[in-house]
């Protein structure tokens, strides 16, 4: 088994709950108890077990096995001491000790590959970066939207500032007339090479960027970026029934990539308005309405606005009570997900009167000599005194 960069970050003997030191009958023992502890079988519905028993299993594949074992340890500690004090450090010489690995990849994997080079002044397995594609980034910006206009969906044209190629040279960043001269430094190369004893590093060259070419005669429009950063007009739709706080994408219109690379995406941040009598629960659409007291205790019908602007008779039952809800189906917001609209909900709010004429007094005074307080009495504990 070849290393691997797990093994450095990984600790098996912790996962078997071992010490380094341990036998192979010690681990073995080990495992076994913590797989059987943890199999799936044993614990169907828990996740974090099976996560474990996977662990586990990769854990004793390594350090189980006598020969793949001795390789860990030697490049756990080599990980650990800085290569154990460059050059010399390695056991049976520069590219040995580690079971006929090659040392280079060892590296590899220890520095990510393109990082390092390989052993006794080679060129690095990973190779330069230059020219490699890369994705441009994406730009955000707010869109304000009615009530209105977030339930029913709209078509519209935002202003983003963001990079693009430049016009004047083409994204080249040469001058008209003018090319990219190859790099001098790297020979076009795009990377240099470090000697460190008896290893050689590549590393980006340090004139051209690991890009193996410069520029010359600057274009005068991006100053030899190849890039400006310039103003725009963005198509953008918005779907029926968007929520405060969505963010829609427009693929394709952010910051553009480099070395040709795809452009970012423009990210739409909706924000949308209040409403004076509207409101919003999900798919649902939410309306308060108040009503007078001999309407709340003797029931009613009344008509209600909803939000495409048609009106709704709703019937108000006898003796409602102030909080109750009452739905108008299919009066809602279009729903985000499925087909259809969401509901209508309308809260009834029962409003008291700040200041009644001697007329509504004397009758509320009359009401109020029949009215019946034992149940709220009962409920509260206490006893209304006369």
């Amino acid at each position: 088994m070849a290393p691997q960069r797990e093994w450095l970050e990984k600790d098996y003997y912790a996962t078997l709950g071992v010490s380094k030191d341990a036998t192979t009958t010690e681990i073995k023992k080990a495992y076994r108890r913590l797989a059987r502890e943890n199999h799936p079988d044993a614990k169907p519905d828990d996740s974090r077990a099976e996560a474990r028993f996977k662990d586990i299993g990769e854990a004793y594949s390594v350090v189980g096995d006598a020969a793949t074992r001795k390789e860990y340890d030697e490049l756990r500690r080599l990980g650990a001491s800085g290569f154990g004090g460059m050059p010399g450090g390695f056991p049976g010489g520069a590219a040995g000790g580690f079971g006929g690995a090659d040392l280079g990849d060892i590296l590899g994997q220890m520095f990510g590959g393109g990082a390092a080079g390989a052993a006794r002044g080679g060129r690095g397995r990973g190779g330069a970066t230059r020219n490699r594609p890369r994705r441009g980034a994406d730009v955000e910006s707010d869109l304000h939207l009615t009530f209105e206009d977030a339930l029913s969906g709209v078509s519209t044209t935002i202003n983003v500032t963001a990079e693009g190629p430049c016009t004047t040279c083409r994204g080249s960043g040469a001058a008209p007339g003018s090319s990219r001269a190859t790099c001098t430094t790297c020979s076009g190369s795009g990377e240099v090479t470090v000697d460190q004893g008896m290893f050689s590093f590549a590393q980006p060259c340090g004139r051209c960027g690991g890009a193996g070419s410069v520029v010359e005669s600057p274009c005068r429009t991006c100053s030899g970026s190849g890039s400006v950063i310039t103003p725009r007009r963005i198509q953008v739709r918005i779907p029926a029934g968007v929520r405060d706080g969505a963010t829609v994408r427009v693929a394709g219109r952010g910051q553009s990539g480099r070395d040709g690379g795809p452009a970012g995406d423009v990210l739409v941040r909706v924000r949308v308005t209040e409403h004076p009598l509207f409101g919003r629960k999900g798919d649902d659409v939410t309306l308060d309405v108040p009503l007078t007291f001999s309407e709340a205790a003797l029931g009613t019908t009344i008509v209600v606005p909803t939000p495409s602007g048609e009106t709704r008779r709703i019937r108000i039952p006898a003796g409602t009570q102030p909080g109750k809800v009452l739905r108008v189906r299919d009066q809602g917001a279009p729903r985000t997900r499925g087909t259809g609209n969401g509901d209508l909900l309308v809260t009834v709010r029962v409003n008291v009167p700040e200041r009644l004429t001697d007329e509504q007094e004397r009758i509320v005074q009359e009401l109020h000599t029949h009215d019946d307080t034992t149940a709220r009495d009962a409920m509260l504990g206490v006893t209304t005194e006369a």
